[in-house]
């Protein structure tokens, strides 16, 4: 099942239809209040999520998906031209987003790119070092004994390096695999949540070294 969160009724109808066309199953709704609704109901596997809405609007009900700890993968549709919104919705978890007015192929070949992404179901683990412990199941992470509240781009930048643990990363690879392709932005992105995530990690943060002209690693427990 697929949401389209969109208050055109025109376009609404056509994203269902396509959707339907190619085999999907869809529904639509024209503001938040109606979405929250369904959700509570069904969790779909993909919403298709306009910025603009009446009322509540996308980058609010993004948030308080991510909040809820509710990671259903988001598309988000901007108005073309509109950089600041596409920036803080990829911020805040956004999967990916279509910029108005996009062609309903276009909008067929990332919601199947998504889903590809996410189709894979992660083994459940507990990732352990230097004193960080992660549990990948119910995002928890726990530095030195004490639990760190993360943002969303800080865990997924420290379960990318628990996971490879010794390999340096530069900034791009960073920026792409945590920020998504789509990303523009500087590499000066990197470096800023790095310096949070050390900083909340407390001792533990050491272990996330840089590595001079290259990027970052974990290392060993220091």
């Amino acid at each position: 099942m697929i949401y389209c969160v969109e208050d055109d009724s025109g376009i609404r109808d056509l994203m269902i239809y396509t959707l339907n066309t190619a085999g999907f199953e869809a529904k639509g709704f024209s503001n938040g209040a109606s979405f929250w609704e369904a959700l509570r109901e069904n969790t779909p596997e993909l919403v298709l999520l306009d910025i603009m809405l009446p009322g509540e609007d996308g980058i609010s009900i993004l948030k308080r998906l991510r909040e809820s700890g509710n990671n259903v993968p988001v598309i988000m549709a901007t108005a073309k031209g509109t950089e600041y919104d596409k920036v803080i919705g990829l911020d805040l978890g956004a999967d990916d987003y279509l910029a108005k007015p996009f062609g309903m192929t276009e909008m067929l070949s990332r919601v199947k790119a998504v889903l590809r992404r996410v189709s894979p179901v992660p083994q459940s683990e507990v990732l352990n070092l230097g004193g960080i412990s992660m549990d990948t199941t119910q995002h928890i992470v726990i530095a030195d004994g004490t639990r760190v509240e993360l943002t969303y781009k800080e865990y997924e930048l420290l379960r990318k390096f628990m996971e490879n643990p010794g390999r340096v990363f530069t900034r791009d690879q960073l920026l792409t695999s945590i920020w998504g392709d789509s990303y523009i932005g500087e590499t000066r992105t990197v470096d800023v949540h790095i310096g949070t995530l050390r900083s909340k990690l407390g001792r533990c943060g050491d272990c996330i070294e840089t590595v001079r002209g290259v990027g970052y690693r974990l290392g060993a427990e220091k």
